[in-house]
């Protein structure tokens, strides 16, 4: 039967020194060179070797802990001779550079103690290059950029999209870049960050930016036939069918521009709107509430005349208080009546060559101009006042020039009469 013996770990030592020291025919070196370690933190009184299975070192004691990988591997695939502290603790100590220094010596940069090829994590180390990996290029195998290169060679390989992706706008037909004259630069409509090829947005040139109805359409809508250089940016240019087509109001009938601009908005093709005041007549008071087709009947719209009477010749005919075209009214409808409505409407006499003053404001039209009778109207006074003409005036040699005694504010409590309008004055003493 085999008896164990406890032996204290201090004791331990200087058993082993002894052991080593007949082992080794008289010699006092070290296999483990200056190891500043207690023997029994490996080897035990029972066996020299192997050490125990698992061993039971504390290798973070030495400043290298294992993790994960390295706690796995066998002592001597670092440790190639007895000499532990003799070691390196750099990762290119034992591991090959395949990079050929290209990428730094700094290999835990890319690699973790988990594995060596853990691709997700040396991506996440690209971020700090000058290309980062956004959704699809995230998925991808290092080899389908890196092509062309030394294995695991990786310096100076191109950025920009088209080194990877040239065939991709060569053979791409819808629509066709190459016919279109399409930029290289395929960032300017691809997003890295978009997870498919196919989800490209365009920045339209400002010069033509897509907004309102614009925006929602397809390309094909205004690039037909694949053309996408040299296109007018003039609305008709793609409107002319709706210019030609339109008749509410006939377009093409009514001579419109064909700057849709002028009516139309980006927002909507309707309701359109038009600026009545850059035809030279603007349009105020009630005419801003008038249809279009009571003043441009038939569709008509260029050559409109300006003037009043055109469109309301038939209020002027059929006008009787008073009759204007018993009467001879001047056509110039402007000269009594306003945009804002046609009764009530104003006469300024002091245009007619007889301002009227005094009593005169306070008469009815027709007292003055009886029948509607409004034309040739004598501006005399004995023509009005005939029937107030004294009947002793005849006799007394008086004539009919009525303003020498009477004026306009009152015909009675007529003036003195002066006789120095007569020719004959006053006597004078000698």
């Amino acid at each position: 039967m085999r008896r164990s013996i406890l032996v204290p770990a201090g004791a331990l030592t200087l058993v082993l020194a002894s052991v080593l020291l007949l082992h080794g025919q008289g010699t006092t070196d070290m296999p483990h060179g200056d190891l500043k370690i207690d023997c029994g933190e490996c080897h035990t009184p029972e066996r020299w070797v192997p050490v125990d299975k698992p061993p039971t070192f504390r290798h973070e004691t030495t400043g290298f802990a294992l993790q994960s990988a390295h706690g796995k591997a066998s002592c001597r695939s670092c440790h190639r001779t007895l000499v532990f502290n003799q070691v390196g603790t750099a990762c290119a100590d034992c591991h090959k550079d395949a990079h050929r220094g290209e990428m730094g010596f700094q290999c835990d940069a890319c690699h973790t103690p988990t594995t060596w090829t853990n691709q997700r994590e040396m991506f996440q180390v690209h971020d700090r290059t000058r290309f980062p990996l956004f959704a699809s290029h995230a998925r991808l195998d290092c080899t389908a950029c890196h092509r062309n290169q030394q294995p695991y060679e990786y310096k100076n390989t191109p950025a920009e999209c088209g080194n990877c992706h040239l065939p991709t706008y060569l053979g791409t037909t819808s629509p066709n870049h190459v016919q279109a004259g399409f930029s290289r630069r395929c960032e300017d409509c691809h997003l890295v960050t978009s997870p498919s090829w196919h989800t490209a947005v365009f920045s339209h040139p400002a010069s033509f930016p897509l907004e309102g109805g614009h925006a929602g359409l397809t390309c094909s809508r205004c690039h037909s036939g694949g053309t996408y250089t040299g296109l007018s940016t003039a609305c008709v240019s793609c409107h002319q069918k709706d210019y030609a087509a339109t008749t509410n109001p006939n377009h093409t009938a009514g001579h419109f521009p064909t700057t849709c601009e002028s009516c139309h908005t980006i927002t909507s093709w309707r309701p359109a709107k038009f600026d009545h005041s850059q035809t030279g007549f603007p349009l105020t008071g009630a005419h801003a509430q008038v249809s279009c087709d009571r003043c441009h009947p038939g569709g008509r719209y260029t050559g409109t005349p300006t003037d009043c009477y055109s469109c309301h010749q038939a209020d002027y005919n059929g006008t009787t208080d008073p009759n204007h075209r018993a009467s001879g009214f001047p056509t110039q409808c402007q000269t009594c009546h306003t945009t804002t409505a046609w009764r009530p409407a104003t006469f300024d006499h002091n245009k007619t060559g007889f301002p009227l003053t005094g009593a005169h404001t306070r008469v009815a039209c027709a007292q003055c101009h009886p029948g509607g009778r409004y034309t040739g109207t004598p501006t005399d006074c004995y023509s009005c006042h005939k029937k107030d003409y004294p009947s002793d005036h005849p006799r007394e040699g008086r004539g009919t020039q009525c303003q020498q005694c009477h004026n306009t504010r009152s015909w009675e409590g007529a003036e003195d009469f002066n006789h120095a309008g007569t020719g004959f004055g006053p006597a004078r003493l000698p």
